[in-house]
């Protein structure tokens, strides 16, 4: 098994396409970005594109990497894969048919569980429908305070058969959390250097919710 992870929740990482761009407060002090800068100039071929200044940067420009898309076939013990832990699936510069074909490769490949991440809520829930959803795919949304509760609604209305929030980085009270159909939570506080503090009361009341 190649690409193993050292994220808490999940065993292994997949990523067909790379970059992004800052989308809400959650993605102000973006891992993946640092990564990408240090990448680039290491001049390492998937961190060539750089992405716009005001949202994004060095090596961290939105492409797509068709020869990653066979590495779980090559993968033969069953695993839990963390899809785009450096990207974004439903990022508006990623062609539906980019999508599709990332989805035919987790239906082609039922032994692994495959954990896809967005904060592109919206774009999720207009093209759910289009997707073939296979039962192996966990589908989740990022929802770090209040505000951003909307993505959770989004995903309810979509095919998935797992549903998960991501409350993480948890930089907010996320208030009253409608919890139907939601099948897991993840919580955590942000990490580095630069971190936002998280308050115990946020995660004790995320966890109550949950109970």
């Amino acid at each position: 098994m190649a690409d193993h992870s050292a994220i808490e929740w999940t065993e292994a990482t997949w990523n067909p396409t790379t970059g992004c761009d800052r989308t809400s407060p959650g993605c102000d002090n973006c891992y993946a970005l640092t990564l990408a800068r240090r990448l680039k100039a290491m001049g390492n071929p998937k961190y060539q594109v750089d992405g716009d200044p005001l949202t994004s940067g060095p090596g961290f420009g939105i492409s797509t990497h068709r020869d990653q898309l066979e590495l779980p076939r090559r993968w033969a013990a069953p695993s839990t894969i963390f899809v785009k832990s450096i990207s974004d699936l439903f990022h508006p510069e990623v062609p539906d048919s980019f999508i599709h074909d990332v989805f035919g490769v987790m239906s082609e490949t039922p032994r692994h569980t495959y954990q896809v991440l967005t904060k592109r809520s919206k774009r999720l829930l207009a093209i759910a429908d289009a997707i073939d959803w296979p039962d192996n795919v966990w589908m989740g949304v990022s929802v770090e305070n209040a505000r951003y509760r909307f993505r959770a609604n989004h995903l309810r209305q979509t095919p998935a058969k797992t549903k998960f929030l991501s409350i993480e980085p948890l930089i907010g009270s996320v208030g009253e959390l409608d919890l139907d159909e939601i099948d897991w939570v993840i919580v955590g506080g942000e990490s580095g250097h630069r971190a936002r503090p998280v308050e115990r009361d946020w995660v004790i009341d995320i966890r109550d919710q949950c109970i």
